[in-house]
Order: C-alpha cells, then structure tokens, then sequence
C-alpha cells in the first residue's frame, strides 16, 4: 500500500472498484455540493470533484472537496495544468493532504476557447504527465519538483490519471497510456465508454504491453438522457465515441422513457465490460443526474460496496 485512500484499498483487495463524479456549481453554494454528495454517499469509494470543466468557471475543486471530505465521504481532487502553475499545484496538493485528502486525479484541461473565458492564458508551466512526476516525487521521495525537501509531514496521494481510448490517432493511444503510467500514475480513469468493440481493441493493446498489472483501469461509463444528449455527444463532444445504433436506439422509444432505456444501455455496458481483462472497475460519470448512481450500481450488482 502505498497511500492510505480508500480507492487503494478497494483496489488492492480485488474489488472492482466504483468511483463516480460531482461537479461543483457555478456559484458559492456549499449546500449545493453536499446535496450532490449525498446521491453518492455509501454507493461508491471516492467522488471526483472537478476543475473547472469544461474550462467554465466553478467552484474550485479544493473547495468542493473539502466539502465532500467533511460529509465523512472520499473526494477525488482533481487537477488541472491548464490553471496554475507548478508552485500553485505543489501548494494545493500540500493544503488538501493536510485537511485529509489523498486521491487525486492529474490532467491537463480543456482549453480555454471551449470555456466562459475564452481570453484567458493556458498556463500550462507542466503538462499532465510532469504533474504525475511531480505529485510521485512529493510522496516517494519527500521532494518538490524544484529539488528542496518537504519538511514534516509528506503528501502520500493515490495518484490517478485519464486516458481516452478513441481519441486520434488511435494507434498512439495504448503508448499514451503507457507514458503515463511510467511517470507514477497508480489509476486510470477511461473516456466515456460507448464504443465498446474499440474500447476491447484498445484493452487488447493495454494488455499486450502488460499494463493493467501495472496500473489499475476504471472504465468510463455515462448513463445518456435522451437521444439529444446521444445526438450532442456523438456530434459535439471532442473524443467522444458514440455508434449511430446507440443514437437509434435511444431515438426508437417515446421520449418518456429515453432516461430508462439509457441507463438500461449503461447496466448492459457494464456487465460487457466485466468480461474484460483488465478492467478493474468503473467510473460513473452522470452528468448532472447524481440521483441515478445509486440505482445504476444497485443494479449492476456492485453493491453493498467493500468496507475497506
């Protein structure tokens, strides 16, 4: 054991591991994250909070898991390169460390022309991969990036990192990957899956390089609303991989119960991806639809979840 996160441990026992999402609001409300929260209280081993998504504008994600932590739950800080720069990220990592934070999640950011803030500087002073470095070199050694020594207590963090098995070209996607895990990362949490024949192409891959015994991959899975959220998800989302049978099928039922027949998509995708060597659990991201993790996991048969 490397760290003391709970994701860790549900992991190292060979549980399949389920984490999910909470994206913080777009004003100051504390109220609003820990009404969140709650949906996922109890049915998953860790909450990610996310860093300004989408490059719009939140509630930090230290704010937010802070919040989280205090409700008794885990929370997944997730970092972005895109905001601070390598001064900014090493002071956040020691702050949430010290209120009891210890999973984290290194990316680098949409860009900023996608966000609210389309003026705004990319810092970008490290790319995701160095922040990996950085964040292993702060819990493996006691040292910051610059070479000083951490002094006291050191930042031991469960260290996680993305990866999108459709984005192009997909042939570098498994050496991506790779890099990644080189530099420190101890979990990956994939793109939404929906694609799935490819995500098994891009595991055989994984697989081939040995990399899932090296680092533990959560599946990505998005429970979708309706043929529009299909539609907009195939089309308008960068990385996305959404087959025109799934965007029928969702369209083939009255618009009433398109929110069921998605999440019927998502418990089917699941069960597949069980079958899958090398996937070591799921990230379930509902965007905005927090209430239905619980019954998705439920279902699923992922539930009680591991007390460990």
């Amino acid at each position: 054991m490397k760290t003391e996160s709970k994701l860790e441990k549900v992991l190292a026992a060979g549980h399949l591991a389920v984490t999910s999402e909470c994206g913080p609001p777009r004003g100051a409300s504390a109220e609003t994250v820990i009404e969140k929260a709650k949906y996922l209280d109890g049915v998953v081993d860790a909450v990610n909070i996310t860093d300004n998504q989408t490059a719009m504008v939140r509630m930090s994600s230290f704010a937010g898991s802070v919040l989280v932590r205090q409700q008794g739950m885990n929370p997944l800080l997730q970092m972005v390169t895109r905001d601070r720069n390598r001064l900014a990220m090493q002071a956040d990592i020691l702050g949430a460390y010290a209120l009891g934070i210890n999973t984290m999640l290194c990316l680098s950011g949409d860009h900023t022309r996608f966000g609210d803030h389309p003026m705004a500087a990319n810092v970008h002073d490290i790319d995701s991969i160095q922040l990996i470095q950085m964040v292993k070199k702060m819990r493996d050694e006691a040292k910051f990036q610059g070479g000083a020594d951490i002094k006291g207590v050191v930042p031991k963090m469960f260290i996680g990192a993305a990866a999108n098995p459709f984005a192009d070209p997909f042939e570098l996607r498994v050496m991506r990957l790779a890099k990644k895990i080189a530099a420190g990362a101890d979990f990956i949490q994939t793109q939404c899956i929906f694609n799935i024949d490819k995500f098994e192409k891009w595991m055989e891959g994984v697989r081939g390089m040995g990399l899932h015994k090296k680092c533990y991959i959560l599946a990505g899975i998005t429970p979708m609303k309706s043929v529009g959220a299909a539609r907009y998800m195939k089309n308008r989302v960068p990385g996305m991989d959404v087959p025109q049978e799934l965007v029928d099928r969702m369209g083939s039922v009255d618009k009433e119960k398109q929110p069921e027949e998605g999440i019927d998509i998502c418990l089917e995708t699941i069960e597949r991806l069980k079958q899958v060597e090398g996937v070591a659990g799921f990230h379930i991201m509902a965007i905005d639809w927090e209430e239905k993790v619980a019954e998705i996991v439920k279902r699923a048969n992922l539930y009680p979840r591991p007390q460990a």
